[in-house]
């Protein structure tokens, strides 16, 4: 695996990282600002980033899982509030099926707990099904109850988030689940396998980028306060702190680069386990670096005004969706053939 990016994707990164400049939230008050959001998902859509993995003619998708990682770090790292996650894997999971585009805000349904694509049992979802990254989405893809074919549920807003920048919703009762048109091929288990290689990729991708921002966030802060005359940030104890969270930021980089490549170059079940490390290592990571930028900002770092909290919200979010530290790891065991009969939980 070559690690470095290639001109083209070079040029991604800095085009999505221009839009996060221009648009992206700069205060929890910017949050509610529709005027902002609806310029910022103007740009999203015309971008074409949701539709990365689209199919080609021949079927393939159009860009690699490296350059969804690409697009999802620097998201995260502006908290865009605007869809892509969710539309990115209804995309693939609509490619996987041979079926047609659907909606552009359309996005996925996860079961009890977010660790899986949410299944159809006697007729409707279960209780406790979440369609994330729904801001704007009227609808979300789930399996039916063969498991091999897709079917569309209406959504109603959630209400209370976790996450301030990318809403959830959850389903309508009313409205029964309904079979995706055209689907041309049934999905198999290694489809899923490798959709949710995919989807742990591109969430360790918003982790690390949660990570940048909130590092960002606290070195700011760090060279701006002032105490005894000096730049909180020229303090050793401060200093051991950041260096600590930019560690954990630049080996969670590392690690979700690989694990986006392996989307595309390994088998299903291989990248579904380096995607499963990624996450795991991401996870836990991210939730350190958010509490050493809120223990940096010191007392403010506690109010609904600083924005560390948002990045922390995000990082609970995107730790959970498709498992968390403890099902990625159960997930690494088992590729390995390992488990309790080895001593190990």
């Amino acid at each position: 695996m070559d690690v470095r990016l290639s001109t083209e994707q070079q040029a991604l990164r800095d085009s999505v990282a221009q839009v996060v400049e221009r648009l992206a939230p700069r205060a929890v008050g910017q949050l509610d600002d529709a005027e902002r959001i609806d310029k910022l998902d103007a740009a999203v859509a015309a971008s074409g980033w949701r539709e990365l993995r689209a199919a080609e003619d021949g079927g393939a998708p159009l860009a690699s899982g490296v350059e969804v990682a690409i697009v999802a770090e620097q998201l995260g790292r502006g908290l865009v509030d605007a869809p892509f996650f969710g539309p990115v894997l209804a995309a693939e999971l609509r490619r996987l099926a041979g079926a047609a585009a659907g909606p552009p805000t359309e996005t996925v349904a996860l079961g009890p707990g977010l660790a899986s694509l949410a299944r159809v049992v006697d007729g409707a979802l279960p209780a406790g099904t979440l369609a994330i990254d729904a801001h704007g989405a009227t609808s979300a893809l789930a399996l039916a109850a063969d498991g091999s074919s897709l079917v569309s549920v209406a959504l109603l807003p959630a209400g209370d988030e976790v996450d301030l920048t990318r809403p959830s919703a959850v389903v309508d009762p009313v409205s029964p689940p309904s079979a995706v048109d055209g689907q041309r091929r049934p999905l198999t288990a290694d489809d899923l396998t490798a959709w949710t290689a995919l989807g742990l990729a591109a969430t360790s991708a918003d982790l690390v980028g949660t990570m940048h921002g909130a590092v960002d966030l606290a070195c700011e802060y760090a060279a701006a306060r002032r105490q005894y005359g000096s730049a909180i940030g020229s303090f050793q104890a401060v200093q051991h702190l950041l260096a600590d969270a930019f560690v954990a930021m630049e080996g969670s980089r590392s690690i979700t680069l690989h694990a986006a490549w392996a989307v595309d170059a390994l088998t299903p079940d291989d990248a579904l386990a380096a995607a499963a490390v990624a996450k795991a290592y991401c996870a836990r990571a991210a939730r350190t670096v958010c509490e050493i930028a809120i223990q940096v900002h010191g007392g403010i770092g506690n109010t609904w005004e600083c924005m560390a909290h948002v990045y922390l919200r995000r990082t609970l979010l995107s730790s959970d969706v498709l498992g968390g530290a403890g099902t990625s790891l159960e997930r690494v065991l088992q590729h390995h053939g390992l488990g309790d009969g080895h001593g190990l939980r």
